[in-house]
């Protein structure tokens, strides 16, 4: 009960409050999901619940996203998530891991998924707490750019959100497009990068029934859109900085016990 508590909480909360920000629901989902499933079945989880938010959104405001950025953004964004989506497969399906013996007392496991996400988690934590990270912007012409780096660690861990709006913050949408357009290139590389996923998942003999997470993931998307639905009508004015630093902190955290072996 407390894992269903805890999932459909952060989901309503954060699909609510960075609705207007294009980012902060997967970076604050990953982290309660690794708390109950191993790493990369929470990126999975994580994806399904933040796709299926982004399907809300854009069926509200898709009608307002502007073609020419969403292409030069999100067709490079496709492709990077494909690679990204790849990344991690290749990284879970290592066998490898580094057992550290804890005063002889506790055996920590940290598989390589697991120091992956960890460190991507620790890195982006830092574009939400350091202000000379956080105030990040880039122009026009760098939407491709955004749009590779922005896909590859969306399929990779899920955090593409931040990146993609740093990248689309001096594009002179207004706050409308901004959001419709957002929603739209997270549409299209959470798209992507499920569709890997899934693929994957059947080449290697999995069926629907074996992915332990439908409940959480369930209970999560439902969330979320009551989140949108209370972020569209009442929090269109609510500052960033305060969600930033919590998702920052919980990054910080969850990545670090990733690292350790503690999660």
């Amino acid at each position: 009960m407390s894992a269903y508590l805890a999932i459909a909480f952060v989901s309503l909360l954060a699909a609510g409050l960075t609705l207007y920000s294009g980012f902060g629901l997967g970076t604050l989902l990953l982290p309660v999901f690794a708390l109950f499933f191993p790493a990369e079945v929470a990126v999975v989880a994580t994806a399904l619940v933040h796709g299926a938010n982004n399907v809300f959104k854009v069926a509200l405001l898709g009608r307002h996203a502007d073609r020419d950025v969403v292409l030069k953004f999100g067709l490079p964004a496709i492709v990077a998530a494909v690679l990204g989506a790849l990344a991690l497969a290749w990284v879970a399906r290592s066998g490898s891991s580094l057992i550290i013996d804890d005063s002889g007392q506790t055996l920590l496991e940290i598989t390589p998924v697991k120091l992956v996400i960890g460190l991507l988690m620790i890195g982006f934590a830092l574009f939400e707490l350091l202000p000379r990270f956080r105030a990040l912007e880039f122009e026009r012409r760098y939407l491709p750019l955004g749009g590779v780096l922005s896909g590859f660690f969306g399929g990779l861990s899920g955090h593409q959100g931040a990146l993609r709006s740093a990248f689309l913050a001096k594009t002179g949408l207004s706050t409308e497009r901004f959001v419709a357009s957002n929603a739209a290139i997270g549409f299209l590389v959470d798209l992507t990068r499920i569709s890997v996923y899934i693929a994957l998942f059947t080449v290697a003999g999995g069926q629907a029934g074996d992915f332990t997470a439908w409940p959480l993931v369930i209970t999560g998307a439902i969330a979320a859109f009551c989140g949108v639905l209370l972020g569209k009508k009442f929090l269109h004015k609510v500052t960033m900085t305060s969600v930033q630093t919590l998702v920052g902190i919980l990054l910080f955290g969850v990545g670090l016990c990733l690292v350790t072996g503690i999660l």
